[in-house]
Formats: structure tokens, sequence, C-alpha cells
């Protein structure tokens, strides 16, 4: 069993993680804006499975080998880059972006595909492989049972990132009820897609531990 004082510390640390606006962040409150908070949910769980993913790979082991050799972990950096940049470059450019507040003009895509894409954008994020690889750990206690400690830590964050995303989706749908100008939309198109190209320029600037 993980001392309370250790868990308390790791919900406070994570919450402070997955709150903090990022890519995740936009693209959750940009599908709540512009589909729904039901069809968001799904890009939420995406991102969420991904961060469960990381965990398996950490209690395996798997991560540290990947962060270790300099080609896994250059291929996972780039592809997130590129698909941030994707993102981004497709706010900024095209008709719609991530916020579409129209009714006549939403773009509904299936909720597979919205999982599929949150679970991209989560996991081809290095940031969130270094987290799980080099934070995790420090909250493990090694002289006892380690498996048990990686479940309940893995269902702790299952749950923060379920509850922080949903979050930014409600306020995402709730902008959806407020009439909004074109031109204002078009802004916060223009700087979310900025915001998804400046996360992705400072990706790339993230080196192995």
């Amino acid at each position: 069993m993980i001392p309370i004082e250790t868990l308390l510390l790791f919900l406070a640390t994570t919450i402070v993680v997955v709150i903090s606006p990022g890519p995740a962040a936009i693209v959750v409150t940009g599908e709540a804006a512009s589909n729904g908070f039901k069809k968001s949910f799904s890009v939420i769980l995406g991102i969420a499975i991904a961060n469960v993913v990381f965990f398996a790979l950490s209690a395996t082991g798997i991560a540290a080998l990947i962060i270790a050799s300099n080609v896994l972990f250059t291929a996972i950096k780039w592809i997130g880059v590129a698909y941030l940049l994707y993102l981004g470059f497709g706010a900024i450019m095209g008709s719609a972006g991530p916020l579409t507040i129209s009714p006549s003009r939403r773009e509904v895509a299936s909720y597979h595909k919205t999982f599929i894409r949150g679970f991209i954008l989560e996991a081809s994020n290095p940031k969130a492989l270094l987290y799980f690889s080099a934070i995790l750990p420090q909250f493990i206690d090694i002289s006892r049972p380690v498996l048990p400690q990686f479940a309940m830590l893995c269902f702790i964050t299952l749950i923060i990132d379920l509850c922080c995303y949903s979050l930014y989706a409600y306020l995402g749908n709730k902008s959806n009820k407020v009439a909004i100008s074109p031109f204002i939309i078009k802004s916060i198109n223009r700087t979310a897609g900025g915001l998804l190209i400046f996360a992705g320029v400072k990706m790339a600037t993230v080196e192995r531990q």
C-alpha cells in the first residue's frame, strides 16, 4: 500500500501537470465547442488510454528503453511535432478550425476517429513519455510489491485525466451556447492554432534526460 502522504503528493503533482493548458486541452476544448461535450469525451478517452499505455510501458521498463534509444525517442518526438503542426496550421488556415460555433457548419467525425485523434495526440507527446518514465518511479516504493502500486497510480491518473479534460470540454461546450461573432471565432481559431504550433516547436526542443 502506498503511504497517504505519497498519494497526496502524486495527486497534486499529476493534477497540476494535467490541468496546465496544453495541446490536449486545446483539442478537447475545440472538439467540445464544435461538436458538443458527448463527442469530445471520445477525445478525452483517447488521451486517457494513451496515458494508461504509458503507465504499462513504465511498469514493464519499456519506457526507459525507449528513452535510452535515440532512434525511438527521436521518432516519437518528431511524430508528435508533425501532428501538432498539422493541427495548428489546420486551425489557422482551415475554414472551420478547432471552433465551429455555428450548428450548420459543424464538422462531425465518428467516435472512433475522435478517439484515435486523442490517442495519437497524447501517445506522440515525448513529454508525457518523460513524465511517466522519469517522474512516476519517484512515487514507487521498491521495498513493497511494485505492480499494485503502479495499478493504483494508474487508476488515479485515469480519473484525473477524465475529470480535468472533462472540465475543459464543459467550458468548450458552454462557449457554444453563447452567440459569438465570426471574427471572434476566427480569432480564437488562430490563437488556438498558434498555441498548437508553439507547443510543437517547444516539443521539438525536448531532449532525453
